[in-house]
């Protein structure tokens, strides 16, 4: 370890003794997220915007400049669905120390933490692409950048992407950072300034961690970065392009964005000229040898022939088989007459390939009728099959959508991941509400399960009042399995 490593582990305040403590006398320090040498996160709350749940985020003063300070303010200025929203800013002691502090939106999830489980699928980060090249075209066209952009800095906050915003600055701004360089900087990082290409190539960076949990590698003497295997060829024109050594060769994010869109190129119209064609020449008949005319009867003499023999065969079979067909019908009824244990022939139905057992549900008014444990409805699903109808096999149960996962995102699943959904269900039977109970280790999974719980209809009820159905979605590499119980 440095000399100077060890001064900043030394000078590292004991994030956790701060917790309890109130900055400004407004923002109670409720829980540590996550800390570092530098900067830590909590948990507090931002009564002025009715905000119960916030984070803030704090640095002490001796490793940023007051610059930092009018960025955040500056931030804090700015609406976009796909950036995080920062509510306040300013300066604190805590413990003798000064510190800046910024108040903003709290995220459930960070792509980062979904990361260290697993890799996003090539559709999750075609996904994720949108919104983030959303925000990016947004910060570009003010004359910002994100300025950090990697998997920490991209959230998720009630179902939506958004970026980091506390690291948003002007472009062409010098790069004194607070941070350690790492490989999300540009390659001119260390003689340049901040600019939107710099966003670009930590975009570039973030894709190929997302899609294979690993980090590329770059040659400084050639300046070439090499991919780890698992970029999927659909994307890899994108990420090489991200990743040009040189930040004028970068697309911009308007660029991506019509990429990612399938805009096609403004067509080219040709200069219409005359084309003056010439006339076929008429076209001889071959003449015909004279073998060919000789062997002309010959042929014809052959085909009577044969056909005579046809007609005489066909009379014959007609005067030896004196019996006529039944019709259809009747047919029809003498199959119905044989024994159950005749053979058949016919097809079976498709719908003797419907997977999975039985399906059992508990009444609508279990909840209030009986003390007994509500029975649960489990529904199986697989990609490759449709999922069962239970309309005839559970009454109060009409209609159970399962999730349209594609088979890649579940071949990613290692164990198993769970999602628990309350549906809110009216007096005819449908839902009106859905929340996440559990949402389980993954965004995208309770994303696709919440989505397909506001598709499911229960039986009409005779109570006036609304009824409470927990839905269970549990994915696995094999498919995906719902269940349902009445639950609060």
């Amino acid at each position: 370890m440095s000399v100077e490593a060890s001064i900043e582990t030394a000078l590292a305040p004991d994030w956790p003794e701060w917790q309890g403590a109130v900055i400004n006398g407004v923002y109670p320090l409720r829980r540590l997220l996550n800390g570092s040498d530098h900067s830590a996160v909590f948990l507090t709350e931002c009564k002025a915007r009715e905000v119960p749940d916030a984070a803030v985020k704090i640095i002490p003063a001796e490793r940023v400049t007051l610059a930092q300070l009018s960025h955040w303010r500056m931030a804090a200025d700015l609406s976009h669905p796909h950036l995080i929203q920062l509510f306040d800013a300013g300066l604190c002691q805590l413990g003798g120390r000064q510190f800046l502090f910024v108040v903003m939106e709290y995220a459930e999830q960070t792509l980062g933490e979904v990361l260290g489980h697993r890799a996003l699928t090539p559709e999750e980060v075609q996904e994720l692409l949108p919104p983030t090249l959303d925000a990016l075209t947004f910060l570009h066209g003010k004359g910002l950048v994100q300025g950090h952009l990697k998997p920490a800095n991209v959230l998720v906050v009630d179902d939506r992407v958004k970026l980091a915003s506390d690291s948003v600055r002007p472009a062409s701004e010098p790069r004194a950072s607070i941070a350690q360089p790492s490989l999300y900087d540009p390659p001119e990082a260390h003689h340049a300034r901040f600019s939107t290409a710099g966003d670009i190539w930590s975009l570039g960076i973030t894709l190929v961690e997302a899609l294979t949990q690993s980090l590329p590698s770059r040659d400084g003497q050639s300046e070439t970065t090499r991919l780890p295997t698992g970029v999927p060829q659909r994307l890899l024109d994108t990420v090489q392009r991200c990743l040009s050594a040189d930040p004028a060769d970068r697309p911009s994010a308007t660029q991506l964005q019509a990429q990612l869109a399938g805009t096609p190129p403004p067509p080219v119209v040709p200069v219409p000229q005359a084309i003056v064609r010439e006339a076929p020449r008429p076209v001889a008949p071959k003449p015909e040898s004279a073998r060919a005319r000789s062997q002309m009867p010959a042929v014809i003499a052959t085909g009577v022939l044969v056909l005579g023999v046809a007609v005489w065969a066909g009379l014959r079979s007609f005067h030896t088989q004196p019996i006529a067909r039944q019709p259809a019908s009747a047919t029809a009824q003498i199959s119905s007459q044989r024994p159950a244990t005749a053979p058949q022939s016919a097809p079976p139905s498709p719908k003797a390939h419907l997977p999975g057992p039985a399906v059992s549900a508990a009444s609508p008014g279990a909840k209030s009728r009986e003390s007994k444990p509500a029975r649960q409805a489990v529904v199986p699903n697989r990609p490759d099959q449709p999922a069962p109808s239970l309309t005839a096999t559970v009454p109060s149960l009409v209609h159970a959508q399962m999730p349209n996962v594609p088979r890649s995102a579940l071949g990613t699943i290692h164990g198993r991941v769970k999602v628990a959904v309350l549906v809110i269900v009216d007096r005819s039977g449908t839902v009106v509400d859905a929340l996440l109970k559990d949402p389980g280790p993954s965004s995208y999974f309770a994303r696709l399960a919440k989505e397909a719980a506001k598709k499911w209809t229960f039986a009409p009820a005779d109570e006036p009042d609304t009824r409470e159905w927990l839905l269970r979605f549990e994915f696995t590499r094999s498919g995906v399995t719902a269940g349902a119980a009445p639950g609060s």
